[in-house]
């Protein structure tokens, strides 16, 4: 399964939160869609045995950075489980907890709205709250377990 799906490109994410001392926490998410125009809502899903999602969803509220081609070192650094996933990232937080990552294609800040399980994963739909997107770059993209290069130029 997993190799056949694999042959479905995706763009990449990283969700993440600042809890009460400041401190990020986030994961990358290849599982990261548009759900509802009305009301906005998004839907992703995060492994049950990520220990960066529960310190997000206690957040409550999230950034969702949709990362550049140019963007892969972060995709590796949030991608890796354990303590230090931003250190060496240029990163921003809102006054609500959501974190950005500068330089990402486009940031949306969001709140949780559900959480259901599903198999091994997590789906969570969350409700968008604001929004931007620079108008340059190109996304990073993930096909058949690496990054594909070029596919928009």
């Amino acid at each position: 399964m997993k190799h056949v799906l694999g042959h479905f490109a995706s763009g990449v994410t990283v969700v993440a939160a600042a809890g009460e001392d400041g401190r990020p926490a986030g994961l990358a998410v290849q599982s990261f869609a548009s759900l509802s125009l009305a009301p906005p809502l998004v839907l992703l899903c995060v492994g049950k045995n990520s220990t960066s999602w529960p310190k997000v969803e206690r957040v409550g509220r999230f950034g969702v950075s949709i990362l550049a081609e140019d963007q892969r070192e972060v995709c590796a650094a949030l991608g890796r489980p354990g303590p230090g996933k931003f250190d060496g990232l240029d990163w921003t937080a809102t006054e609500d907890g959501a974190v950005h990552i500068d330089g990402a294609l486009a940031t949306l800040d969001c709140a949780v709205h559900a959480v259901h399980e599903a198999g091994d994963h997590l789906v969570v739909t969350a409700r968008v709250h604001a929004l931007d997107a620079r108008e340059d770059g190109t996304p990073l993209v993930f096909y058949r377990s690496d990054y594909a290069t070029g596919v928009f130029s």
